[in-house]
C-alpha cells in the first residue's frame, strides 16, 4: 500500500511540473546542468576532458564523442542504452541493471565474474567503476558523457582495451538556482528529477534526485488467480521488464582560492526492479505461445525466499559512491590533480532462467564489491610542449554467488543432457515425455511426475539446492606519462605509456551436493555434475606486468579543421580461473591461467567545423592475440582464448545547423570484427564478434520556432542497427534481425523558458526487436529470448528557477 501511495503522489507532482527549457532540460525525468543554455547550446563547441586537460574535441589526436546533458534532453533519451544508440561505435545492452553490457567496436564488457577484469572502462567523475555488477548508473543531473574509443590504458587504466566510456555530473556552481520536471506514460511510466543548487565563488553546493518507476510491459501470469490450471501457484509474481529505481546525488565544490577547486561528489543509485522476462520458445506458459512477444509464466523456485533470497523474481541493488578531486595550480603552467574513490555494491537478482512454467532452472545472482581508487598526476604546459605524469592505485575486492535451486524429478526430466539420456529413456518408456516436451502444451507439466516414477513412488518431489561462488581480490598499481611536442603550431605529435603491476586472487567455492534420485538409481553426482567441496574455498594468486604505449600525431589544416592519426596498445588482464575438479586423490583445485588479451589499433580521422557544419569521420583497424570469450556451462561461465581476431571500421558524426530555429545531426558505423578464420581458433573461427551490428545509424532534428510568447520545440529521431548475434559461436536462432526505432519528443516552453509542456514517443512504431538471447537457459541447451521495449508515451512538465 506504501508503494501505491509513493506512485500517486509522484504521478500527481509530474503532472505539476513542466520541462526544462531545451538546453537545460532534462529527458523525460532526468534534470541537466544548472545553468541555462541559449537556443544555440546544441551546436556550441564542447569542451571535454579525454586527455585529463579542457580541450575542443576537434584538439584531441583520438576519436571521441561527446553528448551533453542538453542533446540528451533535446533528443529524450536518459538510460545509458539510449544514448549509445545516438553515439557511433558504442552499444550498450541492458538486460537488467545487474548485468549491463558495455560494447565499444564489437568488443564486449559484461562478465559478472569477480576473477575476470573488463575490456571497457566505465568512469564516473574520474573513477574507474567497470566492475560490470556494479557499473550501472542513472543519468540525472549530468553534465556530458565523453566516450573516447580505441585502448586509452595511458588516459583511462587498464580497462580501457578497447575505449572509455566517461560520466560527468554537474557540478555545484555560485548562485541559487533549482529545477524539477517529470513526465507520466503508459505502463504508469512515472519518471520525476531535479536539482537545488546554492553558493558562492568560495563554496557551492549541489543536490540532485531521480526516480523512475514503470510497470512490467512482458505480462506475466504466474500465480495470477483469473489463470485457470496454474502449475507453480502461490506467489502473484510481478509483470516482467519493469523499473523501480531512485538516485541520490549530493555535491560540494570548495573555491579557497582562485588556483585551488575541491569536489566531493556522494551518490547513491539503488533498484528495486521486477524480474526479467527469459522467454523460452520450447516451454510455453499456460495457454500461451513459445513466441518471444507473448505473455510469460515465470514463477522461481517453489523455494525461491529460503534458497535464492527472495521470493518474487526480480533485483534489489544498492550503490553507494564516493568520489573527492582536487585541483591546484602550483605555478604557471603546473598543475597537480588528484581523483580518489569508493564505490560499494550490493545486489540480488533472482530469475527464472528456463523460460517457461516448470520448476526446472531457477537461479540467482548474488554480487557484492568494494573499490578503492587513487590517481594522482602533474601535468605541464609550454609553447612548444605539454606533459603529465602520475600513478595509480586501484583495489577491489568482491564476489559473485550464484545459488540454484530446482525439483529433482523435474530436472532430470527437462534436461536435454547427454548424461541424462538412459534417464529420459527410461521416463518416456513410461509414457513421460522429456527434454523440451516436459512441459505440455495441455497447460500440464508432465515432468512434475517424474519423481514418483522414478522413485517408485516413495516420493513425488525432492527439492535440490546448490550454490558456486566465485571472489576475487585485485590490486593494480601503475605509472603513467604523456608528452607532446609542438615543432611548428599546426603540428602535435604525442607519446605516452602507462606501466602496471597487478596482482590477481581468485578464490572459488561450491555447495553441490549429490542427487537423491541419482544416487538412488547407483550414481553419486550433482545434479549439474559440477564438483562439490562442501563450502570450503580454494584460492590462487598470480602477479603480472604490462606497458602499454600510445602515439599520437594532430596536423591543424585551418583554425576549424583538424587531422590525426593515433598507433595504440590494448591489454585485458590475464584471468586467474580458479574452480574445483576431481583428482586421483579425490577432489581438488581447477586452476587455468587464461592469457592475456592484446590488441593494436591504428587510427585516422578528421573531424572540426566548417561554416555551420561540425563533424567528425575516421577509420580503424584493430588485430587482437589471444582474443577472450565466455562459455557457459550448466549455469558456470569460463572464459578462454579465441585465438586470434581482427576489426575493421568507419565511424561518422555530424550536426549542420540549417537555420537558427533548425538543426539536423546524424551518425553512421560500420564495424567489420570478429574472430580470424583460421582452423587454429576451433569453433569460433570466421565468427562475428557479439552484441555487435555491422551497420549503425542515427539521425534526427531539432527545431527551436518562436510562437508568439512561447518557444516550439521538437526533436524527431531515429536510429537504426543491421542483424545482431548474441553468442559465441554465432547461432542465427540466437540473434535478431535488424531493426529501426522512431521517438519524438516536442512540446512548447514559455516565461524564457522557465516552464514547459510536452509529450514523447519512443518506439513509435511498436516494432518488435530482441536486445538479448541464450542466456542462462542457452548454457543448458534451451535458450531464452528478452524483448525490447515496446510503444511508450505520455507528457512530460517542469519548471527551473
Amino acid at each position: 500500500m506504501t508503494r501505491i501511495f509513493t506512485r500517486l503522489a509522484l504521478a500527481t507532482l509530474a503532472t505539476t511540473c513542466s520541462t526544462m527549457a531545451f538546453a537545460q532540460a532534462s529527458m523525460p525525468a532526468a534534470p541537466q546542468a544548472a545553468t541555462p543554455a541559449d537556443d544555440s547550446a546544441a551546436n556550441d563547441e564542447i569542451l571535454v576532458t579525454a586527455q585529463k586537460r579542457e580541450q575542443r574535441i576537434a584538439d584531441v589526436p583520438v576519436t571521441v564523442t561527446a553528448v551533453t546533458g542538453a542533446k540528451m534532453a533535446s533528443i529524450g533519451v536518459n538510460s545509458l542504452s539510449e544514448v549509445a544508440a545516438y553515439i557511433p561505435g558504442l552499444q550498450i545492452q541492458e538486460q537488467s541493471a545487474n548485468n549491463p553490457g558495455f560494447v565499444i567496436r564489437g568488443i564486449t564488457s559484461d562478465n559478472g565474474s569477480s576473477q575476470q577484469g573488463a575490456r571497457v572502462t566505465l568512469y564516473y567523475n574520474g573513477i574507474d567503476i567497470s566492475r560490470s555488477r556494479g557499473a550501472y548508473q542513472d543519468l540525472f543531473d549530468l553534465e556530458r558523457i565523453e566516450v573516447v574509443k580505441g585502448p586509452q590504458a595511458t588516459l583511462f587504466g587498464t580497462a580501457a582495451a578497447v575505449g572509455a566510456i566517461s560520466l560527468v555530473s554537474a557540478k555545484p556552481e555560485p548562485g541559487f538556482s533549482g529545477a524539477i520536471n517529470g513526465s507520466y506514460g503508459n505502463f504508469n511510466r512515472t519518471q520525476v528529477s531535479g536539482f537545488l543548487n546554492a553558493g558562492n565563488d568560495v563554496l557551492a553546493g549541489r543536490i540532485a534526485f531521480g526516480y523512475k518507476y514503470r510497470d512490467g510491459y512482458v505480462r506475466n501470469i504466474a500465480g495470477d488467480a483469473n489463470v485457470p490450471n496454474q502449475n507453480q501457484g502461490g506467489v502473484d509474481q510481478d509483470d516482467l521488464n519493469g523499473q523501480d529505481q531512485r538516485g541520490l546525488r549530493g555535491s560540494l565544490r570548495y573555491r579557497p582560492s582562485d588556483s585551488i577547486t575541491a569536489d566531493l561528489v556522494l551518490t547513491y543509485d539503488g533498484q528495486r526492479n521486477p524480474g526479467t522476462a527469459f522467454k523460452s520458445r520450447a516451454h510455453a506458459p499456460t495457454g500461451g505461445q513459445t513466441g518471444d512477444y507473448g505473455y510469460a509464466e515465470l514463477s522461481g523456485s517453489p523455494y525461491s525466499e529460503a534458497v535464492l533470497g527472495a521470493r518474487k523474481l526480480g533485483l534489489t541493488r544498492n550503490v553507494y559512491d564516493a568520489n573527492l578531486t582536487i585541483t591546484a595550480d602550483l605555478s604557471p603552467g603546473i598543475t597537480f590533480t588528484t581523483v580518489n574513490g569508493y564505490r560499494r555494491f550490493d545486489s540480488n537478482e533472482v530469475f527464472d532462467a528456463d523460460g517457461g512454467p516448470a520448476a526446472y532452472l531457477e537461479f540467482a545472482e548474488d554480487a557484492k564489491g568494494d573499490q578503492w581508487s587513487h590517481e594522482s598526476r602533474f601535468a605541464f604546459e609550454g609553447p612548444k610542449y605539454r606533459a603529465s605524469v602520475g600513478w595509480n592505485a586501484f583495489f577491489e575486492n568482491g564476489f559473485q554467488r550464484v545459488p540454484f535451486a530446482t525439483e529433482e524429478g523435474t530436472y532430470l526430466a527437462c534436461s536435454v543432457a547427454p548424461a541424462y539420456v538412459k534417464i529420459r529413456d527410461a521416463l518416456n518408456g513410461a509414457g513421460l515425455p522429456t527434454g523440451t516436451a516436459c512441459v505440455a502444451a495441455n497447460r500440464t507439466i508432465p515432468a512434475t511426475r517424474a519423481t514418483g516414477l522414478l522413485t517408485g513412488g516413495r516420493a513425488t518431489a525432492i527439492p535440490y539446492a546448490a550454490e558456486f561462488t566465485n571472489y576475487g581480490n585485485n590490486d593494480t598499481y601503475s605509472m603513467f606519462a604523456d608528452a607532446t611536442y609542438i615543432p611548428v603550431p599546426a603540428l602535435e605529435l604525442t607519446a605516452g605509456a602507462r606501466i602496471l603491476i597487478e596482482d590477481r586472487q581468485s578464490g572459488y567455492s561450491s555447495i553441490q551436493p549429490n542427487s537423491v534420485i541419482l544416487a538412488g538409481l547407483g550414481t553419486q553426482t550433482s545434479l549439474l555434475g559440477t564438483v562439490n567441496i562442501n563450502g570450503n574455498k580454494f584460492v590462487a594468486e598470480k602477479s603480472f606486468t604490462a606497458i602499454l604505449p600510445r602515439f599520437n600525431a594532430l596536423l591543424k589544416l585551418n583554425d576549424g579543421v583538424n587531422l590525426y592519426a593515433t598507433i595504440s596498445k590494448g591489454r585485458r588482464s590475464p584471468v586467474v580461473q580458479l574452480a574445483a575438479q576431481r583428482t586421483a586423490f579425490g577432489v581438488g583445485p581447477n586452476l587455468q591461467i587464461v592469457p592475456e588479451e592484446k590488441v593494436w589499433n591504428y587510427e585516422g580521422g578528421i573531424k572540426g567545423s566548417v561554416g555551420p557544419f561540425s563533424g567528425a569521420a575516421s577509420v580503424f583497424y584493430q588485430t587482437y592475440d589471444g582474443f577472450q570469450v565466455s562459455v557457459t556451462n550448466n549455469g558456470v561461465t569460463t572464459t578462454q582464448s579465441a585465438g586470434s581476431a581482427n576489426n575493421l571500421g568507419v565511424e561518422l558524426e555530424g550536426n549542420l545547423k540549417i537555420a537558427s530555429y533548425l538543426s539536423v545531426f546524424g551518425t553512421f558505423a560500420y564495424i567489420d570484427g570478429g574472430i580470424g578464420d583460421d582452423a587454429a581458433n576451433g569453433v569460433f573461427a570466421g565468427n562475428r564478434f557479439r552484441l555487435q551490428p555491422e551497420t549503425t545509424a542515427s539521425g534526427g532534428a531539432m527545431l527551436r520556432l518562436p510562437v508568439g510568447s512561447a518557444m516550439l520545440y521538437a526533436t524527431p529521431s531515429v536510429n537504426y542497427r543491421t542483424k545482431v548475434f548474441f553468442e559465441l559461436p554465432n547461432n542465427p536462432a540466437i540473434s535478431t534481425p535488424g531493426y529501426t526505432l522512431v521517438n519524438v519528443r516536442a512540446g512548447l516552453e514559455f516565461a524564457q523558458g522557465r516552464y514547459s509542456v510536452g509529450g514523447f514517443v519512443r518506439n513509435a512504431t511498436n516494432k518488435r526487436y530482441l536486445i538479448d538471447a541464450g542466456n542462462t537457459g542457452g548454457g543448458f541447451g534451451i535458450p531464452t529470448y528478452i524483448a525490447g521495449e515496446p510503444r511508450f508515451y505520455g507528457v512530460e512538465l517542469g519548471a527551473k528557477f
